[in-house]
């Protein structure tokens, strides 16, 4: 049996996902009816809603995700606004209170200061990127508000002594690197690069990959740190193509995710690319970017090819009439634009089972919630708030410029 090295097996996570997903996910969105006996539930009079702020890259650098995340919360907040989330005696609308943060860390620390003690948001949610989400993460354990983030990279939640109101749904690096290498070395590649994002992402990635294709007996070429986002990648490029590996991983978030791809074939390299999780946005494969990255291989959560369970499971239901939705909005869907839709339902949820909008209740039904979202499948614990479970990711290729899943 799979295990992790955090917590219990894989396949009893899925175990207790099978019995509790449904029920879970059905009162996430408020559609539960109420059976004989149960107490009526009124709608919440104004002032007594369930509050939620929201800190998103709407502009900036990292506005390739957070856009998307931007357009997965106004579905999903119509969903469980329909008929409120039940919480206690009453049925709560949800209300979310989204500043911009433009990719700035410090901007991003300000907004949520202010919506914690001015405001008095009952939760936080957000940061696609690494540096605004360890902000949030830095405010919301000082104000002792419960806090989702959505960025990549593993200190956003470590140590969990400093991080106790802070959860991330992204999958860890290791967890990630270690299918990436898994693969690499079926593929008969002995020499690999890495060609990392500047930032905390990228150092994430250098740790992870490094230790990933140490065990695996594959050989570390070299390690290049590409500059910030917006900056030319050719040299970085050149370095990585010049110690003719193999394979290339890069690591890094949209957009730098293809324009590190675009550089490196500029350069000479035409070898075979390995992508992390954060490369997965709309804008990856739009344009010129499809040539670009066509055969490239991505792990991903495997939300990004399809339902993870049978059609006729809750949460299969849900997320796919979701796409359906954010197909009809904005033409197009990324298996990245859920994670926020994730993020406001666990919200709603611990609130539900909670029986209250109390942060430190919150913070304790949080770290304690095992189910499946659209994603992949959560399993929170007191002593891990990574909840992402590696039997979520799969892996991807780009064949005729779209994400076909390999395995």
């Amino acid at each position: 049996m799979a295990t992790s090295a955090t917590g219990p097996s894989v396949l009893t996570r899925r175990g207790l996902l099978a019995a509790a997903a449904g029920t879970l996910l059905l009162s996430a969105c408020g559609r539960e009816e109420p059976g004989e006996g149960d107490p009526v539930r009124t709608v919440a009079p104004g002032g007594q809603e369930l509050l939620i702020g929201v800190s998103l890259e709407l502009t900036g650098p990292g506005a390739a995700l957070g856009v998307l995340q931007r357009r997965a919360l106004d579905i999903t907040l119509e969903t469980l606004n329909d008929k409120g989330v039940p919480i206690g005696n009453l049925r709560r609308n949800v209300r979310l209170e989204v500043r911009d943060n433009a990719g700035d860390a410090r901007l991003a620390a300000r907004q949520v200061t202010e919506l914690a003690r001015e405001t008095g948001v009952h939760a936080l949610l957000g940061g696609t990127m690494a540096e605004t989400s360890v902000a949030l993460a830095t405010v919301a354990q000082r104000e002792r508000v419960p806090f989702v983030s959505l960025g990549f990279g593993d200190g956003i939640v470590l140590p969990l002594a400093q991080r106790t109101y802070v959860f991330k749904l992204t999958p860890d690096g290791g967890d990630m690197a270690r299918r990436l290498a898994r693969l690499i070395a079926s593929q008969r590649l002995r020499r690999v690069a890495v060609l990392a994002q500047h930032g905390l992402h990228g150092d994430s990635g250098v740790r992870a990959t490094s230790a990933a294709l140490r065990a695996a007996g594959l050989e570390l070429v070299s390690s290049t740190r590409l500059p910030r986002t917006g900056e030319n990648f050719r040299r970085a490029a050149r370095s990585t193509a010049a110690s003719r590996p193999d394979g290339v991983v890069v690591w890094a978030t949209a957009p730098d995710s293809a324009a590190a791809v675009g550089a490196l074939r500029r350069a000479g390299y035409d070898g075979p690319v390995f992508l992390d999780a954060g490369a997965v946005a709309e804008e990856t494969l739009q344009g010129g970017n499809a040539a670009t990255m066509e055969g490239a291989y991505a792990v991903h959560p495997v939300s990004l090819g399809g339902a993870m369970l049978a059609n006729t499971t809750m949460s299969a239901l849900l997320r796919k009439d979701f796409v359906y939705r954010y197909v009809q909005l904005h033409g197009g869907f990324s298996g990245f634009a859920p994670y926020a839709s994730d993020a406001l339902q666990l919200i709603a949820d611990a609130a539900r089972l909670s029986t209250s909008v109390d942060r430190g209740r919150l913070r304790a039904f949080l770290q304690n919630q095992v189910t499946e979202g659209m994603v992949g499948m959560y399993s929170f614990t007191p002593i891990r708030h990574g909840g992402m479970d590696q039997g979520s990711l799969g892996l991807y290729t780009v064949s005729s410029g779209t994400w076909t899943r390999v395995s």
